[in-house]
């Protein structure tokens, strides 16, 4: 906790109000959480502000974590508020190297939603847990007034056992290590964006919303203790992950931009509405730093495993620039890549 506590920058939350942007996962959201919540409920478990909780509970290390489900449109193409909650909760599990082993639910329903959108809703969401191997053990349901709360939101908590192969940290990543991406980015938050009617653009895609077990099991086989962290870049995008990954190292992370594997669709939205793809929310994929001899064997085991065929190794832990993020382009160009700031894209999950 001392080596954490040293390295993260002291944040301030003096807002005036909550706006649209604290929920984004960028800049704002790190005031909030960093400068309201944690000094306020301080203890060594949360200090650490990772996907999950872990405790040690008789010699094993569970993983716990909690997230809510907001998205609008409730149903979009590729899936609906149902499955992501499902996914999404046993994703933040996942890149903490834990296998979930169960969830629950907690529904917050407004008066007058129909009754057969949340059947559909809990059937997409007893689907997903199927798919996922992991059951929902209980919950909670709450009604609030009609207008209050756009129909439903969900509310989950996960939890899980660590893989004693791997410790995974921002303390464990060293110079010379490699940037493992599983696949094309941007596809979750433009869809959604389609989805609400907000760009006349006529595109084929679909949310990428998905279990990423599969995925971690795999790198944890075949890199073990040389895999030394994961992330699924959610709210904010890759950029934003990353950024939080060397916030106060010694270390940079530089991209190699065209490398990075991007739909055309997203790639002419992004350019449409002048948003940077790497800001983009994604739901289904997931960003791994290993060390640079065991690279090429995880980025195969990824490429193994089915959606994974356009893995690609995206970077490389640098000494320079220190705390930063760098793209740089094959002809010698390069930007510093830095956290979401604002919420272009609001209601994503």
């Amino acid at each position: 906790m001392e080596t954490i506590e040293r390295t993260r920058p002291a944040v301030r939350f003096n807002d005036a109000q909550i706006e649209m942007a604290h929920g984004a996962g960028g800049k704002a959201s790190r005031r909030l959480v960093e400068g309201l919540f944690l000094p306020l409920l301080a203890n060594p478990i949360l200090q650490a502000l990772s996907d999950s909780a872990l405790t040690s509970v008789n010699g094993v290390t569970l993983a716990t974590t909690a997230d809510g489900y907001v998205v609008k449109p409730l149903r979009f193409p590729g899936g609906s508020i149902g499955e992501l909650a499902v996914n999404g909760t046993i994703n933040d599990l996942a890149v903490s190297g834990a296998r979930p082993l169960g969830l629950m639910a907690a529904f917050i329903l407004e008066a007058g939603f129909a009754g057969e959108t949340l059947r559909e809703e809990v059937e997409a969401m007893a689907s997903a847990a199927r798919r996922a191997g992991v059951a929902i053990v209980g919950g909670d349901t709450k009604v609030v007034e009609h207008g209050f709360a756009d129909g439903m939101y969900v509310a989950t908590f996960g939890f899980g056992t660590v893989d004693p192969r791997v410790r995974l940290a921002a303390e464990r990543v060293v110079e010379g290590d490699r940037v493992l991406l599983s696949g094309p980015i941007g596809d979750h938050g433009i869809t959604i964006l389609l989805a609400r009617g907000d760009l006349d653009l006529e595109a084929s895609l679909v949310s990428d919303t998905r279990p990423l077990t599969p995925f971690a099991e795999a790198l944890i086989e075949r890199a073990g203790s040389a895999l030394h962290w994961m992330r699924d870049p959610t709210r904010g995008g890759v950029a934003t992950a990353l950024n939080e990954l060397v916030r106060g190292r010694d270390f940079g992370v530089t991209l190699y931009e065209e490398s990075i594997p991007m739909r055309n669709e997203v790639r002419g939205a992004c350019e449409i509405l002048g948003l940077d793809p790497l800001h983009i929310a994604n739901e289904g994929q997931l960003i791994a730093v290993v060390s640079g001899e065991a690279a090429d064997g995880a980025l195969a085991a990824m490429r193994a495993i089915d959606g994974g065929e356009n893995a690609a190794c995206i970077g490389e832990v640098r000494a320079t620039p220190p705390g930063s993020v760098l793209a740089v382009t094959s002809y010698g160009g390069s930007r510093v890549i830095d956290m979401l700031v604002g919420d272009p894209l609001p209601r994503i999950c």
